[in-house]
């Protein structure tokens, strides 16, 4: 698990790699964990997209890390699966925008991961799935709880109750992912995504944490949330280029320092 210059100003690459298939294990969760911490004070990157390489976003979870012997007192996997949603609460919750750039398998950890993104876009031939019912088992990294936010309840637990897999255009169809590219073009595709927000206003940071911060909570108080956050954008450097171009010269010709 790497953090990789993508050669674009602003934007860098979390590079998933665990040959071969990007099973996620405690070692490969530490990882995630510690780059997504780091990205909390780099200001000088604006989006990040995270891919797992051209075969595999991630296969799923490391099964033979989990436990399966015993007494069922002694089978937890608590120590293994705190790490891996505190790295992906920490990517959730970043002030970058992040894409997912899906090439092949985002089973079971790896479609939980690709959830924590802002955005999600795949490849022809990507997959994704919870299938963790077949081992016996329930999705432990937010695999019941993103997944309904994204796809809505019934389909939630459809998925969850079958373990089927869903292909790149269902995917697209349930609102899963954003957008399907030629599978050659997945990675490029997303590093233009997210060179468009490097470029953006620095109010990208506070519309994202008005929804975040605003997503589970009752309504009035999400409204405060988003005043909160509306009086912030009004202190930046962009909100003052940004009004003013806008009155000199009409909507969308602003250029933005992202401050």
């Amino acid at each position: 698990m790497n953090l990789e210059d993508s050669g674009r100003d602003g934007v860098a690459i979390i590079r998933v790699g665990r040959p071969k298939v990007n099973a996620i294990n405690s070692q490969l969760s530490a990882e995630l964990l510690a780059v997504a911490k780091g990205l909390q004070t780099r200001t000088d990157i604006r989006a990040v997209v995270v891919w797992g390489g051209p075969k595999f976003f991630a296969a799923g979870a490391d099964i033979g890390e989990f436990p399966s012997d015993g007494p069922p007192e002694d089978r937890d996997p608590t120590p293994m699966t705190n790490v891996l949603n505190e790295a992906l609460s920490t990517i959730e919750n970043l002030d970058q925008i992040t894409i997912s750039a899906v090439n092949g398998f985002a089973l079971g950890g790896g479609c939980e991961m690709s959830m924590a993104t802002d955005f999600r876009v795949c490849g022809e031939s990507a997959v994704f799935g919870q299938p963790e019912i077949l081992l016996g088992i329930t999705p432990g990294a937010g695999g019941t709880q993103r997944l309904t936010r994204l796809v809505g309840v019934t389909k939630s637990k459809e998925l969850g109750y079958t373990g089927r897999q869903v292909k790149a255009t269902e995917a697209l169809e349930i609102g899963l992912v954003s957008a399907i590219y030629p599978d050659d073009e997945v990675l490029d595709s997303a590093l233009d995504m997210a060179d468009g927000f490097a470029r953006g206003p620095a109010a990208l940071v506070n519309v994202k944490r008005s929804i975040m911060d605003g997503l589970h909570v009752d309504l009035a108080t999400a409204i405060e949330i988003e005043k909160r956050e509306f009086v912030a954008s009004f202190k930046t450097d962009d909100a003052v280029i940004g009004i003013k171009s806008f009155l000199a010269n009409g909507p969308g010709k602003a250029d933005f320092t992202g401050k």
